[in-house]
Order: structure tokens, then sequence, then C-alpha cells
């Protein structure tokens, strides 16, 4: 084969590999060679004779230097006008106010935008609102100055922009104060913006605490007149919140005044929305607290130490939901995404409940400790292989003071599936017991005791008369032996010792009294042996 071909079918080979690879049913296409991506947009130059260039230059001079005569360079002024730098002041407080020139948005073309619509030579900065609610056009054109071509504020919109001065809520603050003072400082706010802030929130503190005590004396009286109290408790917990805000609105109210640009007065009003939100938890946050002391006071849960602790853990998973929700409403309030927050939480709860699937567990458990009551705080319980009182239940375990007087602390998700046996919960206790009798002790002594026994029982206090046992079982070991069983009714364990010691006692009596006596194991030897002999 020449060379030439050989060359060519090795070119060929990669083709015919794929055309023969997809003619084959059942298998999967290679995926192509990713196309080569388009390369990156360049971005154009910025000409010295652009409205960019124009709309940097007057911003700079006016807001950065002060330097009024040379902004108003940059205005379109009417014949015989001498008010230039005064416009070029006036417009830079317009702009500050209601229009957040982003510079990367005009263009950067000597010739304007082509593409918005707008006559040859004319291009559009923003807009302001004017005098009817509508919004007004802030026009940049092309003129020919001593220097040559620029751009410039149009006639139009220099005609207007006394309108728009005299519109702006802060127009007497602007006048009065000196110009130094109107220099931007740190952050985009001017230096008399910056002392202005203290003396706002003092006024502002200052309103909240009187419009707060104000309001919080004339709910007081309103509420003084209800038969119930709890309202009154509901006020004292929340009156901090309600200052709060109160100290929030005045701050609104008074934010205007500073006239700042519209990204400072976004973030000072997203800041404030998120005191407000907090103000408003807060008063979610006491109401928790109040409704659960009220509950805790109803008659059906001051005796009925179950239900306090199932009251506890509500109230603890009710603040729980309104310390979150409060979170992701303030977050909202500060512009963050709540969307995304929310989604971010859900995947991190997914890894947070894999890291602490015992800690939820234990949650759980003590749900359904507080559901089912197994047993109340102070019961005397018997867990798996050790007694003790129950001393406290908490979320996470509960802590039982052992016989001992040792604290064992038992996780309430264990707990939940441990066999327990609450002595509190039993209606009365069994008392059972063997009287072991002499062997030797006649038929007629055994008939005394047995009845004599049974005589007792029946006489003997808080003794449940439906099972009262004392009958002869049998023959023992080393004894006659008398069953005897009954039931004390009392859950009183102290009062049942005391009941059990009168009745043994009065065994005791009655066995004297019979002639015969108690006996004891004993064992009989018997010796086969051959007799001795004579």
């Amino acid at each position: 084969m020449r060379p030439c071909l050989a060359l060519r079918a090795l070119l060929l080979l990669p083709v015919a590999s794929q055309l023969a690879w997809a003619q084959i049913p059942g298998l999967p296409t290679p995926a192509a060679e990713p196309a080569a991506s388009p390369a990156a947009p360049t971005l154009e130059p910025e000409a010295a004779d652009s409205p960019r260039a124009a709309a940097r230059a007057f911003l700079e001079l006016s807001t950065r230097q002060g330097d009024y005569a040379g902004a108003a360079r940059y205005l379109v002024l009417s014949a015989g006008e001498e008010r230039g730098p005064e416009l070029a002041r006036r417009l830079r407080a317009v702009l500050e106010r209601h229009l957040d020139v982003d510079l990367d948005a005009v263009s950067p073309a000597s010739e304007g935008n082509l593409q918005d619509g707008l006559p040859d030579g004319v291009d559009t900065l923003g807009h302001v609102p004017d005098s009817h609610g509508g919004q007004d056009s802030v026009f940049l054109v092309r003129v020919q100055g001593p220097a040559g071509p620029h751009w410039a504020f149009s006639r139009q919109t220099v005609s207007r922009v006394d309108a728009w001065y005299d519109a702006l809520p802060d127009r007497f603050v602007r006048d009065v104060i000196p110009q130094p003072l109107q220099r931007y400082g740190p952050w985009e706010l001017m230096w008399w913006q910056w002392l202005a802030l203290p003396v706002l929130g003092a006024l502002a503190l200052v309103a909240g605490r009187s419009f707060g005590g104000v309001t919080t004396r004339l709910i007081h009286r309103l509420l003084r007149r209800t038969p119930t109290h709890w309202d009154e408790r509901l006020l004292a917990q929340t009156s901090p919140a309600l200052r709060l805000l109160w100290t929030v609105a005045a701050a609104v109210a008074l934010l205007p005044w500073l006239g700042l640009r519209p990204g400072a007065h976004a973030f000072l009003r997203a800041l404030l929305g998120g005191f407000a939100t907090v103000g408003a938890f807060w008063v979610a946050w006491g109401a928790v607290d109040v409704w659960a002391q009220f509950l805790n006071e109803r008659p059906w849960a001051a005796d009925n130490p179950s239900a306090r602790s199932l009251l506890s853990v509500m109230r603890n998973l009710a603040r729980v939901f309104v310390a979150v929700a409060g979170l992701v409403v303030t977050l909202a309030a500060f512009g963050y995404p709540v969307v995304t927050v929310l989604a971010g939480l859900g995947i991190g709860g997914i890894a947070i409940a894999f890291g602490a699937q015992k800690t939820i567990e234990n949650l759980f458990g003590s749900i359904s400790l507080a559901a089912d009551q197994p047993f109340r705080v102070g019961d005397l319980v018997r867990i798996e292989d050790f007694m003790g009182h129950v001393e406290r239940i908490g979320m996470r375990s509960t802590q039982i003071r052992t016989l001992d007087r040792t604290l064992v602390s038992l996780p309430n998700g264990k707990l939940a599936d441990m066999r327990i046996e609450d002595f509190a919960a039993r209606d009365r206790i069994r008392f059972a017991a063997t009287v072991g009798l002499v062997y030797g002790t006649s038929e007629e002594q055994v008939r005394r005791v047995v009845s004599g026994i049974e005589a007792l029982l029946r006489a003997t206090p808080k003794v449940w008369p439906e099972t009262v046992v004392s009958s002869f079982t049998g023959f023992g070991a080393s004894s006659l032996d008398v069953e005897v069983l009954c039931w004390f009714e009392t859950p009183d364990f102290a009062e049942f010792r005391a009941l059990r010691q009168q009745v043994l006692f009065g065994i005791m009596r009655i066995v004297e009294e019979s002639g015969s006596s108690f006996a004891f194991p004993t064992r009989t030897l018997h010796v086969v042996g051959t007799p001795p002999t004579p």
C-alpha cells in the first residue's frame, strides 16, 4: 500500500469506527467530543466621550470632591442660567435619594446606546418620581462643547431639578447643613448622616419607651376589669417587646429625614424590619410561657404530675418552633432567600439527624413517656434490676433516686422500651406468708390456728374482703404448713408495713394460744445396726 493511501485510511478510521458502532443494535452510541466553548465576550472599553464617562465624572465631582462648578459642565443649561453649581448640587441630592446609579448599565460607547429605542444622541440614566405619582426619565444627551463632544444631562432634565429637589423630605436639612458635612465618609454615608444616626437612635429609644409605657398602662387599665389574670401576666411578659416595636416604629418614621442613598436606606429598613420581627416573636415567646403557666394552674393539671410533665415537654417544643420560625422570618426580613435557607436547613437537618440520632430518639422518647405516662415524678418504680423514686423527667433523660440514695440517669429513648413497674400505681398491696407448725400439733390445734388467722385478717383494717386465704396446705419437710394470703387496700408502702407487722404479731399470738409452736428446720437420723449380744 502506498503511503498516501495508508495515511487516508488512518484518518478515516475513527469515522468508520463511529459509524460501525452506531449500526450495532443495543449498544450505546459513544459520546461526541465536546464542542469548543465560545470565547468569553470582551468588554467594550469606555470612551472618554461616552454617557458612562459623563455620569462617572458628574458623580465624582459632585459627590466625592464637592466641586459643583466642575459638575455643572455636565448640565445643559438654558441661556442666561447662572445657577449651574446650585443645580448640580440639587441634582446630586435627587439622584442620591431616588436613583442608585449603576455605571455598568450605562453605555460606554461614544454614540451611546443605539438599541434603547431613543433617538440618536439621547440616553437615559434612570427614573425618579414626579409630583403626580408617576416617573420622570433622567436623560443624557450628546452635546458639542469647547473641548469637543461629550454627554451631559439634557435641558429637559435640568429644568425639572428644582421640582424634584423641592419634593425631597430632607430638603430643609440639606439647605441648612454646611457643605463640608455633606461630603461622604465610610459606607457611602455623609458625615452629617453619621452624626445624625446616634441622635436618631436616641430619639427612637425615648419615643419607644414613652409610647410603650403609655400603651402598657392603657392596656393594663383595660385588663384589670377582666376576671382573668393570665392576660395581665401576658402583658407583663410582652411589655419589653412592645417598647421595642414602638422604638422600631419611631426609627422608621425618622429614617426619611436622614436622606440616605437607596442602598443604605434599604439596608437600614431591613435592619429595622429584623428588629420588628424579633419583637413580634418575643411576644410569641412570652405567650408560650404564659400559656404553659395558665394550663399548669388548671385543676386537671395541678394535681396531676403527669399532665405537668407533658405540659413541660409541649412548652419546650413550642419554644423551639417559635425560635426556628423567628430565625427564618428574620433572615427573610434581611433579604436572604428563605427558600434556599429552608432547603439548606432540610439538607443540614438530614445530616444533623444522622449525627444527633440519639438526641432525637431521646426527644421522641420523652414525648412518648409524657403521652403514655408509665410513671410520674415521685413514684416508686422498678426498672430492670433496680428500684427507686422518680425525681425528674427531662427532655433527654429521666433521673431516678435509688433505695441506696444514688442517682441514676436513663436516656428517655431507651427508657421507653424498658420494662417499667410502677408501685405507686397499684391500688392494693399483697401480703403472703407461710406459717410452719411443729410436727406433733394436733388436728384440733391446726384448725384453731387456721380459723384464728382468718378471723384476724378479716378484723384488720384495710384488708380487702374479697380474698382472704388461711388454709392448711400440706406436710412440709419439717413443719405443717399454713398458707396466709390477703391484700391491703393502700398504695402507701409505709402504711402497709405497719399493717403487716400488726398481722404478724396477731399470728404469733394465735399460735401460742393454740398450744402449738413454730417449726424450724430439723433432721432426724435413724441408725440401723446389729443389736449387741448379751
